[in-house]
């Protein structure tokens, strides 16, 4: 696992009326801070990919459909450096993964709809000089790739 990530299993409650699940708490280990909450859609077979943030933590959960998150750690200093990860989530894997600073993701939507994913970071999103740094989907320097994994 490249250092500083962290994932939590969510726990799914059903009941007659529906499901709930926590995702995050402020008296979970994982938890550092509050910036904003927001929530954003893929469509099936579509990559949003790579870029990395230099402040912020990201906290993603799948809300709705199936993704391929993947992670690249290009950070200099980390014991991780150049080690790629992948987590399957949502639907299927109910789970929330913490991304440090540093660490390039992305993901691919793999599911047969538009997924829904929410992140809840550490840091509010600043409009006039965004903590976002970013490289194409196919990019040559990250070792990865996106097609669909066949046989």
């Amino acid at each position: 696992m490249i250092e500083g990530v962290k994932t939590k299993k969510l726990r799914v409650i059903p009941d007659d009326r529906g499901r709930l699940a926590e995702m995050l708490r402020s008296d979970d280990d994982l938890f550092i801070k509050f910036g904003q909450c927001y929530m954003t859609t893929t469509y099936p077979g579509v990559v949003k990919a790579w870029h990395y943030h230099k402040i912020q933590t990201d906290n993603f959960v799948v809300i709705t459909g199936m993704f391929r998150v993947a992670l690249y750690d290009a950070r200099e200093d980390s014991p991780t450096r150049g080690e790629i990860n992948d987590f399957y989530m949502g639907d299927f894997n109910p789970m929330l993964l913490q991304i440090p600073p540093g660490v390039y993701h992305g993901w691919k939507c793999i599911g047969e709809h538009e997924g829904i994913v929410v992140n809840i970071s550490t840091e509010l999103y600043n409009y006039d000089d965004p903590d976002e740094y970013r490289l194409p989907y196919d990019t040559y320097e990250i070792p990865y790739d996106w097609e669909t994994r066949m046989g």
